[in-house]
């Protein structure tokens, strides 16, 4: 069981159910910003809430011996609980910022403070703790999500790299999302990737059909023409167009010869299903990878370490027959060595390496190798790179624009290989 399952599954007092099922009637019968005001009384400032059943109920959860542990899921789900309907309905979408925003301004602690009631004090503690924890880090993240979602902005170099999230829903999962989570916000925020994803898509096609045609109407007629008659269409990407175009045609196109990627992994699985055991497999493997890595790079240190990766890999199964386990576990460590092992331990020389020396576009087509022959570990390969994310997230983007980069062109690597995108008409550009 996962944890935020078995979180869920957890007896809910009856006080907690009382607040819940409060909030879930008046998120269906009144405005946002009703609503918001009555959060603030309730929970900023602990006083002048106008239903006095819902107030004791408030006071019994945060006195009870467990609340230091339990209530940051309390307040978490309260606010989910408004969030999941807003976020539906575009009108109230901008609510959800101003909502997660009365955290960031807790009343000052005061003399009176201390004449107040027992629950009261305990209230504006529980609060404040609350915004050191994961759970209020993921709905900060998901505010600037929701909040980005009529108008994003880019920004400037000199901005936090948290502040392009929205630009990666391949992240949405691992950083919109803490412990405890129930199953209503795990869907919420699937549905929101998708509708963030599907919009990225269609922002990208018509970029690509828009380049299309005018590549076309300038060897036709000439750029002056081309300006005339089409209407430019933004790039959507923080690539430059020649980058993105080299990307495209490297990730949806015939980039292996007269193969594309899919075409590559297919060939590597039919010949997977003939090998007689697991270190036969590891091998054919170990070749199927560093096909793609410069000779002159491989050689110096990395195809050893890919090797000692490999070889230290379930050396106890080398005698079996490969299985559906086998093939899980080596690509799920092979991309710990890829990128970067865990949240604990991030340490990801050998990624910053690689793309220092193959660049973003053949370092990205090898992780993108590994998870067309094992689709099971495409979470994981999100998960990684939402450990660096985290890990870089306050930073300035002027100083970790590799990073960038190297997001920019996962995202449209999964696009064009694990979705309906069609740019077969990229060769076109």
């Amino acid at each position: 069981m996962s944890t935020w399952t078995a979180h869920y599954a957890r007896k809910v007092e009856l006080e907690e159910q009382q607040l819940y099922d409060h909030l879930l009637q008046l998120v269906q019968s009144e405005l946002p910003s009703q609503l918001v005001h009555r959060f603030r009384a309730l929970f900023i400032d602990g006083t002048g809430y106008p239903d006095s059943e819902i107030s004791a109920a408030l006071d019994k959860i945060v006195s009870t011996k467990f609340a230091d542990q339990e209530f940051r899921f309390v307040l978490n789900r309260c606010c989910h609980i408004l969030i999941n309907r807003w976020q539906a309905r575009p009108q109230f979408q901008a609510y959800i910022p101003s909502l997660i925003e009365l955290f960031e301004s807790l009343p000052p602690r005061s003399p009176i403070e201390f004449s107040r009631s027992h629950p009261t004090r305990c209230l504006r503690e529980l609060v404040k703790d609350f915004v050191d924890t994961e759970q209020y880090l993921a709905l900060r993240r998901l505010a600037q999500v929701i909040g980005q979602a009529s108008e994003p902005v880019d920004g400037s170099e000199a901005e936090p790299l948290g502040n392009l999230i929205r630009r990666y829903p391949y992240l949405y999962e691992h950083c919109l999302l803490a412990e405890g989570s129930t199953y209503e916000q795990h869907q919420t925020i699937r549905q929101l990737r998708a509708r963030v994803q599907r919009q990225y898509e269609i922002d990208l096609s018509q970029f690509v059909t828009y380049q299309v045609r005018r590549s076309q109407l300038i060897r036709t007629h000439s750029l002056e023409v081309a300006k005339q008659l089409l209407q430019p269409v933004k790039n959507p990407t923080l690539l430059s167009d020649q980058e993105l175009c080299i990307a495209l045609k490297h990730f949806a196109g015939k980039s292996h010869g007269s193969c594309t990627y899919r075409d590559v992994a297919q060939r590597f699985l039919t010949h997977s299903a003939q090998t007689s055991s697991y270190q036969d497999f590891k091998d054919d493997l170990y070749q199927y990878i560093t096909a793609s890595v410069d000779p002159e790079y491989g050689k110096r240190q990395f195809n050893n370490q890919l090797h000692a990766q490999l070889r230290n890999t379930l050396p106890e199964s080398n005698s079996h027959q490969l299985n559906d386990f086998l093939l899980v576990r080596t690509c799920s460590q092979l991309l710990n060595f890829l990128i970067v092992d865990s949240s604990q331990k991030p340490n990801h020389f050998v990624f910053v390496d690689l793309i220092a020396n193959i660049g973003h576009t053949v370092t990205t087509g090898l992780l993108l190798k590994i998870v067309l022959i094992c689709r099971k570990v495409k979470p994981y390969l999100e998960k990684r790179f939402s450990i660096l994310f985290n890990h870089y997230e306050t930073c300035q983007r002027e100083a970790i624009q590799w990073l960038i980069q190297a997001m920019e062109h996962l995202n449209l690597a999964l696009s064009t290989n694990f979705s309906t995108l069609d740019l077969a008409f990229i060769s076109q550009w």
